[in-house]
């Protein structure tokens, strides 16, 4: 028996052999090649010699063709299940490619709508009243501001993150799939958002614009990791949580340019928070078909996921000379009410409400733990913030200012 497998080895060396010289032969000069078929024609295997079971003990997989398919398609994803589900709501991606995703071109809403066209008459009489209207504006509001653009601006990053979502991925650049259209549809829209803050911004002339392009390369160049782990339900939890924070950002920033009698960026900031609204709603319904098909697996991720707490897209923002500038950045959004850890817990409270985890059913009793862990959180976390900001306001201590290179190092 020994000997009969040992021969067996010897043959099926001989057919790998072959093959290894066939795939080197591709690769040769047409004479050489001849001669590489030649030798390849002298070697002959007798299929009695090493048989189909013998080829799946010795390597240990099946070359039958659909056992094949089976294999490549478990090995190919890391989370063949939810690449399932995924496949299963890509009709439903399509749609919202027409339903949320405006036209494009001169259907949709473009940056210049909100700026002065600097090729008709009269151009400068409109820059000066932007520039007047953008003189009110307080340092904070500004800070916020550019905070908001700079993360807007590291679009790149963001569609590099939707393009690792297992089962979501554009692998060509312009693959025809519901997820790939949805990714450059929704990237095409977002686009908008970081040319117009940042246009605004270098008409008002009141920022340091070469600091905040250095700051915006900066962050691009760091890069972004959310934790998705290339897992779709991980990506679709995270982006339903941060398109709202977007939104509620950007519309925040709005009401107090409008209070501080800037009209413009009032409407500049509620076109990019409409925006966000929509893909908010795209994303939320994605999860939601996601826990319709599979609720354990989707609670599972999104209570590991809250455990850790949601990064936000600018946290490795640096401008090459403040360390901590997130932090400083993301003090004054608190300070000043654009985004508080408030809104971080009713962000969470909207979620568990929108997706009605409250009333679901059939969960395994690990997925029914999560669900009522994640009901909690947001009354949790609201204690917490409340308890955090009392406590702040009762010690009356005045928060340091920090010098901004992105306001010519203005400290705020």
């Amino acid at each position: 028996m020994l000997l009969g497998l040992s021969n067996k080895r010897v043959a099926l060396g001989t057919l790998l052999a072959s093959a290894a010289a066939a795939s080197v032969a591709a690769f040769q000069p047409a004479k050489q090649a001849q001669r590489a078929g030649v030798a390849l024609n002298m070697v002959a295997i007798d299929p009695s010699t090493v048989t189909k079971k013998d080829y799946e003990d010795i390597c240990g997989v099946s070359f039958d063709e659909q056992n094949m398919k089976d294999r490549l398609r478990s090995t190919k994803y890391l989370y063949p299940k939810h690449v399932e589900v995924i496949e299963d709501i890509a009709p439903i991606a399509d749609e919202m490619v027409d339903a949320v995703l405006l036209e494009t071109g001169d259907a949709s809403w473009q940056p210049q709508d909100f700026l002065p066209d600097l090729t008709k008459e009269g151009w400068e009489d409109e820059v000066k009243e932007l520039r007047e209207m953008a003189s009110g504006l307080s340092d904070d509001v500004l800070v916020v501001l550019i905070g908001d653009l700079i993360t807007e601006e590291a679009l790149p990053t963001y569609q590099t993150l939707l393009n690792t979502f297992e089962g979501c991925d554009d692998p060509t650049g312009t693959t025809d799939t519901p997820w790939a259209r949805w990714s450059r549809g929704w990237t095409s829209e977002e686009n908008r958002h970081g040319d117009l803050l940042n246009k605004y911004l270098y008409l008002t002339g009141r920022t340091d614009m070469r600091s905040i392009e250095v700051t915006i390369q900066h962050l691009i160049t760091n890069g972004f990791n959310p934790g998705a782990q290339k897992d779709p339900y991980r990506g679709f939890v995270y982006t339903s949580f941060q398109e709202r924070a977007t939104k509620v950002s950007h519309a925040n920033v709005g009401k107090l340019a409008r209070r501080e009698g800037d009209t413009r960026l009032s409407k500049i900031c509620n076109k990019i928070a409409g925006d966000e609204g929509r893909h908010e709603k795209a994303y939320q319904t994605f999860s939601e078909e996601i826990l319709a098909r599979d609720a354990d697996g989707l609670l599972m991720v999104f209570g590991d996921m809250m455990r850790g707490q949601i990064t936000m897209p600018a946290e490795n923002m640096c401008d090459g000379v403040n360390d901590h500038l997130y932090n400083d950045f993301s003090t004054i959004a608190q300070r000043i009410g654009v985004y508080t850890a408030i809104d971080y817990a009713e962000i969470i409270e909207h979620l568990v409400k929108r997706w009605d985890l409250e009333k679901i059913e059939g969960l395994s009793s690990a997925a029914e733990k999560e669900r009522d862990y994640l009901c909690r959180l947001p009354e949790r976390y609201r204690k917490l913030a409340e308890r955090s900001m009392n406590k702040a306001a009762k010690a009356g201590v005045e928060q340091e200012k920090k010098p901004f290179a992105w306001l010519h190092g203005r400290a705020v």
